[in-house]
């Protein structure tokens, strides 16, 4: 059975981007995380998805814990030093959304760290609004709403919208909509709202931080919200650690 106790930093729902520091461990449910923990599957899957998708799948490292997370955090209570995810939490409903928050909560120790990096609402609305205002926009009004609810109303996932047929219709079949595959965005985060989410659910010092800024001690180190370059890994994102 999975148990992930004594954590010093869970990085949850981490896709492609994995750190190997001691005492971080890496979580996810992906398709392509799936495909890479069966031995079957991972060589017979690269004549099936492509070369593209295959170089995906190719490059996931043996440094991730293949769980469900919609199953709850696979720790014990007050386990755990830090939490951190990103580009996760406006994949979920907003109730689902609470409780993660605080099944989160439960397996950090008392102060422990819980970031969180998601799509910057603010900075859309303003790039929106400083657009409308503008005398001199380049015509393509509608990124700027894209931005914002575009992820929302998808209803075709976008690796599959790519592909040619039948692999397009093959894979809408067996793996279904957008949705369905926790694609869209099912809520969209500022600092405000996702403040009174945490406060909610009980944490505490909860503050606005830059992507290289944390209370995690050396968090640095790990490379989480860092691209190859050392700069921003997922720029026009908002970053928010909050207390347990």
């Amino acid at each position: 059975m999975t148990d992930v106790s004594g954590a010093k930093l869970l990085n949850l729902g981490c896709g492609y981007k994995t750190t190997s520091a001691p005492g971080v461990v890496n979580i996810d449910w992906g398709i392509y995380q799936r495909l890479a923990r069966n031995p079957v599957l991972k060589r017979v899957a690269p004549y099936v998805i492509g070369r593209e998708r295959a170089e995906r799948l190719r490059k996931i490292g043996d440094n991730i814990v293949v769980y469900d997370l919609s199953k709850g955090i696979p720790a014990k209570d007050s386990s755990v030093d830090a939490v951190y995810h990103s580009h996760l939490l406006e994949h979920l409903d907003r109730p689902i959304a609470e409780k993660f928050m605080l099944e989160v909560r439960r397996v950090l120790k008392p102060g422990g760290i819980q970031r969180i990096s998601v799509p910057d609402l603010e900075g859309y609305v303003r790039a929106l609004i400083a657009d409308l205002e503008s005398e001199n926009g380049d015509g393509d009004h509608d990124r700027f709403v894209d931005a914002i609810i575009g992820q929302s109303v998808r209803r075709e996932a976008m690796g599959t919208s790519m592909q040619r047929q039948p692999r397009r219709f093959i894979e809408n079949l067996l793996l279904g909509d957008a949705r369905k595959r926790g694609e869209t965005h099912q809520w969209m985060y500022d600092f405000k709202n996702l403040s009174q989410l945490l406060e909610r659910t009980g944490y505490t010092d909860i503050r606005r931080v830059d992507f290289d800024e944390s209370s995690i001690p050396n968090w640095d180190d790990y490379g989480l919200d860092r691209n190859e370059e050392g700069g921003e890994y997922k720029p026009e994102s908002l970053y928010v650690e909050a207390r347990a």
